[in-house]
């Protein structure tokens, strides 16, 4: 039998990302500035996981000017929930396999 934890999402693995996906799980589009104050990631660090994110195609982006000023928007899409999803049921499985 091939063990669960060798098929694990890197992309989704990763703690920035995975946080990121949460912080957008319900559904509501997000900007930049949100993620980076409550997720404490740093404003370069935070572009870097999102680009790979939405390389992935499990989060899209937004850009729009407010006041003048540019500001992203960020969702995730039905390709990043189901690769949560799928994550969750990895680990769950993992953990059956352990107990």
């Amino acid at each position: 039998m091939k063990h669960v934890a060798l098929n694990l999402d890197e992309t989704v693995l990763s703690r920035p990302r995975l946080s990121i996906l949460a912080a957008l799980v319900a559904g509501d589009a997000v900007d930049f500035t949100f993620l980076q104050k409550n997720l404490g990631i740093s404003d370069g660090n935070l572009s870097t996981h999102l680009r790979k994110l939405e390389a992935e195609n499990y989060i899209r982006s937004e850009k729009v000017l407010v006041n003048r000023k540019p500001k992203t928007w960020f969702q995730i899409t039905a390709d990043g929930r189901r690769a949560l999803e799928r994550l969750f049921r990895q680990l769950e499985e993992l953990l059956t396999q352990a107990g």
